[in-house]
């Protein structure tokens, strides 16, 4: 791993050690990620609710800064169905019908974006955001395919939709099925046939943009236009400008909420997306350099007129099988870009609306992964209940507010499995000195006139008490012990209420004539021990002293 200002700025490397063959791998993939990015972005733009030019700009400028300070050799970087929604449904809240508000406020939560990813950076905030659980990310990822499948079944109908939430938007294209355009709805199936196909067979081309190509040519060429098609239309010629939205943060209530969403979903996205391409190419990533590339990324995106962005597993796919060496393919791809958008846009102006929509909905059928959701039913029924829950609460509530409860649910469950470890119980593993729980384990031999016990978490203040009634409990589900041994060894940290806790036992055990031993403790845990005279209380609880040594020594027998 690089170090100093070469860890800051990663083309300083790579660079040195790059090959001279490497450059056609670079450019044929940057050629490839542009033409399977252009349709795809265009289509994005419309679930963020801005012209389709802005989904371009997102890669034109987020992949550029991204390969001056990301880690990853293959992300590509640009927008993504999900955070596109987040913000197409968040921003309509905020503004009355301004396409200029609306451009703005997005522009200015990528801008906060990079702030936020800035910060995290400086601070080493990266860990933090694993504690949002994968059972969380997997229901939610189902029910945002879901939510953004409804908002563009209705371009596939042909017919207007509308609505606020996912079952209000079902009630709508239900009332308005009898209305659909058989022209668009069959040239949408023909689309959508020759993507899912394409993607089946010819995996990491750029298929989307031959449908692409294919639409423009049919309605230019024929008469299918006159049948009620929305197209495109002119978008405008050049390069983004670089500007400043117009808008600050006290201009805009809920930015703030906005932008911590995208980022949640941005980091996490492209950091399993970037590991994954990591491992299979013998490399590693900096998680904590990623928040940068991602501020830089979505920096360049609000300053060049386009909104968050992130790095995607299905883009990055395209962008790994053309070829890409190092992000020096990100380079070559927004040139490409920039090209068409300074001399083939005029091209795009038929491209029809349901073409579009299709290729979202080929774009967000990965975010339902069928095959874990039946893995994690089948391993643990408590965590396909929490990945139902998010899926449910971004059904009901919509997508940021199913963000913000995905973060709640994971906290929850994470304090949760804290506060209530499990608490092992002991027996001998028959014909050896080793102690495991009896309860896996039922061929154990339980030590007559001893109890055996393991907490297997840190023991901390909002745990304590579990422990305490956990192994009161077992003493009086049983005939009293005579001894009582706590092994500490899978306890890296006791803070001084688990310490206290301990002497707490210790005065209550005396009292009833029961004597506590603690082993395995690790050096900080003996040290808060001794700190509180635990030593004193209870004896000796070096290092070297093992549970199998107590229990001889308990039975009256030298240990061997």
């Amino acid at each position: 791993m690089s170090r100093g200002w070469r860890a800051v700025f990663p083309p300083a490397s790579w660079l040195p050690s790059y090959q001279p063959k490497w450059l056609a791998n670079d450019a044929i993939a940057g050629v490839t990620l542009a033409a399977y990015g252009i349709p795809v972005s265009l289509a994005y733009a419309s679930l963020a609710g801005l012209p389709p030019h802005y989904g371009i700009y997102c890669y034109l400028a987020g992949g550029l800064f991204y390969a001056l300070f990301g880690t990853s050799r293959q992300l590509a970087i640009g927008p993504t169905s999900a955070i596109s929604m987040l913000v197409g449904v968040t921003v309509a809240g905020m503004v009355q019908n301004d396409p200029a508000r609306w451009a703005g406020i997005s522009a200015l939560t990528a801008l906060v974006v990079a702030a936020m990813c800035f910060l995290a950076w400086l601070f080493r905030l990266s860990s933090l955001v694993n504690f949002i659980s994968e059972s969380i990310l997997l229901g939610f990822k189902a029910g945002a395919a879901l939510t953004i499948a409804m908002t563009q079944l209705p371009k596939l109908f042909g017919v207007a939709g509308g609505g606020e939430g996912f079952f209000e938007r079902i009630g709508i294209l239900w009332g308005q099925i009898p209305g659909t355009n058989l022209a668009v709805l069959g040239f949408g199936l023909a689309a959508l046939a020759v993507l899912l196909l394409g993607e089946k067979f010819l995996p990491g081309r750029p298929i989307a943009l031959l449908v692409v190509v294919a639409s423009i040519a049919v309605l230019s060429m024929t008469s299918l236009g006159e049948l009620g098609f929305k197209v495109v239309g002119e978008l405008p010629q050049g390069l983004p400008h670089f500007q400043l939205p117009g808008l600050r943060l006290h201009d805009v209530d809920g930015v703030i909420p906005l932008a911590f969403a995208c980022l949640l979903l941005a980091y996490v996205e492209s950091v399993s997306a970037a590991r994954a391409l990591a491992l299979a190419h013998g490399y590693e990533i900096d998680p904590r350099q990623e928040l940068l590339g991602l501020g830089a990324a979505n920096l360049a995106a609000g300053l060049f007129q386009a909104y968050p962005v992130a790095g995607g597993l299905s883009q990055s796919s395209v962008n790994d099988k053309a070829g890409a060496k190092t992000p020096l393919a990100l380079v070559f791809a927004s040139v490409t870009i920039g090209l068409c958008l300074m001399f083939l846009t005029g091209m795009l102006s038929n491209l029809p609306n349901v073409v579009l929509a299709a290729i979202v909905l080929v774009a967000v059928k990965g975010l339902i992964d069928l095959r874990e959701l039946r893995h994690v039913w089948k391993v643990s029924r408590f965590e396909f209940g929490v990945s139902m829950a998010a899926f449910a609460a971004v059904l009901l509530l919509g997508i940021l507010k199913g963000v913000i409860v995905a973060v709640l649910v994971s906290l929850l469950l994470l304090i949760r499995r804290a506060a209530n470890p499990h608490v092992a119980f002991l027996g001998r593993i028959p014909g050896t000195r080793t102690y495991s729980d009896m309860e896996r384990n039922p061929d154990n031999e339980a030590v007559p006139g001893a109890l055996i016990f393991r907490v297997e978490a840190a023991l901390l203040y909002f745990n304590v008490e579990h422990v305490r009634d956990a192994v009161w409990g077992r003493i009086r589900s049983a005939a009293p012990p005579k001894l009582v041994v706590c092994d500490l060894s899978t306890s890296p940290m006791v803070d001084l209420a688990g310490a206290r806790m301990l002497a707490t036992l210790q005065t209550e055990f005396q009292a009833a004539g029961i004597r506590l031993r603690l082993v395995g403790a690790h050096a900080a845990v003996r040290a808060i021990l001794r700190a509180e005279k635990m030593d004193e209380r209870v004896g000796d609880f070096g290092r070297r002293t093992l549970v199998s040594d107590v229990i001889e020594e308990f039975r009256g027998a030298t240990p061997a």
